[in-house]
């Protein structure tokens, strides 16, 4: 069984799985947000006349939409709820967590190794992750491209599902079969589920779409799915289930939460002496860092390091940064 590494961060939580340095699956979980598999109490605000469908608040107050309500339950009530799929955030909208009644053991303060272990998987907890590619594979989400030999993988992120663009300049089929490989990686990385269309080149022949198929199947054999055959236009459905955000949804469509976060895990990961100095736009941080004092001061803990903030627009475009300074 393949192990999964857990750094537990400040803000939030990140898992990987590796080989040879190289990530082959990944998981971002951020700590306030509503988790699949959360048991709690929650407050029924709504229910839909004649319907087992409701509207309820968790107590970080969140909401979700909640599913097979008994005949029972009445608006203003405490319901103890199971989260089965995370809020899910898109450009324009955010649709909401999704719940149903449960009478499970409350759980509401496990963290991400928690519910890697409770899923039967090997966890191990580190400070800070071996050396690989966790950088590169952040900026292939922000990017929503993947490069491969051979072509280019382009990302687009609909309300209805996430698009898979092969760009290759190589034959049709030729081109098909190697994105293959790429396909399959990029959704292990980038934690991807629901529904997922992949553009292929238009491949002529019966036999050459039924090779692709074969390759996909084999490429995915350890992913579970359901999938279509290539059709005439070279376009595959795959759907997955889908319990909690992919990592291209939450670096663009919360790019300031994440770029908060992974400035914290920069700073927590500084080795040398001195203060440590957060630069960055002021509006990002006027946003997070003044009403998130709690991570200020968990950076603090962590690090035991004069925290000094540091205001500048001109890195508006490119992101915050952390660095030691002297004292």
């Amino acid at each position: 069984m393949a192990e999964w590494l857990v750094e537990e961060g400040i803000g939030e939580d990140r898992a990987i799985q590796l080989d040879h340095g190289i990530i082959t699956h990944a998981i971002l979980d951020w700590h306030d947000d509503l988790r699949s598999g959360q048991v709690e109490e929650a407050k029924l605000l709504q229910r839909t006349a004649g319907s087992s469908r409701g509207f309820a608040r968790f107590a970080n107050m969140q909401h979700a939409l909640v599913d097979r309500l008994p005949a029972d339950a009445s608006e203003g009530a405490a319901i103890r709820l199971e989260v089965t799929r995370a809020a899910i955030n898109e450009e324009r909208r955010s649709k909401p967590a999704q719940a149903r009644p449960t009478d499970k053991p409350l759980n509401a303060g496990q963290t991400l190794a928690d519910t890697l272990n409770n899923a039967g998987k090997s966890v191990r907890i580190v400070r800070k992750f071996p050396d690989c590619d966790w950088d590169e594979l952040l900026s292939d989400a922000i990017d929503r491209r993947v490069s491969y030999e051979g072509g280019e993988l382009h990302f687009s992120l609909t309300p209805a599902m996430t698009l898979i663009d092969v760009d290759t300049n190589l034959d049709p089929a030729n081109g098909a079969l190697t994105a293959v490989p790429a396909i399959a990686t990029s959704l292990k990385r980038f934690c991807l589920g629901g529904s997922i269309g992949i553009d292929f080149p238009t491949v002529q022949t019966k036999g050459q779409r039924r090779a692709v198929d074969d390759a996909l199947s084999a490429s995915l054999a350890d992913w579970p799915h359901e999938r279509t055959a290539m059709n005439g236009f070279g376009f595959v459905q795959i759907v997955a289930r889908l319990e909690r955000q992919s990592l291209l949804h939450m670096v663009n469509f919360r790019q300031s939460r994440s770029q908060i976060y992974q400035l914290f895990r920069q700073a927590e990961h500084l080795e040398g002496s001195g203060a440590i100095e957060l630069r960055g736009d002021s509006a990002l941080f006027e946003v997070w860092l003044e009403p998130e004092e709690r991570l200020l001061q968990e950076l603090r803990r962590r690090t035991g390091k004069d925290i000094r903030i540091v205001y500048d627009d001109n890195l508006a475009s490119r992101g915050p940064h952390a660095q030691l300074v002297s004292r």
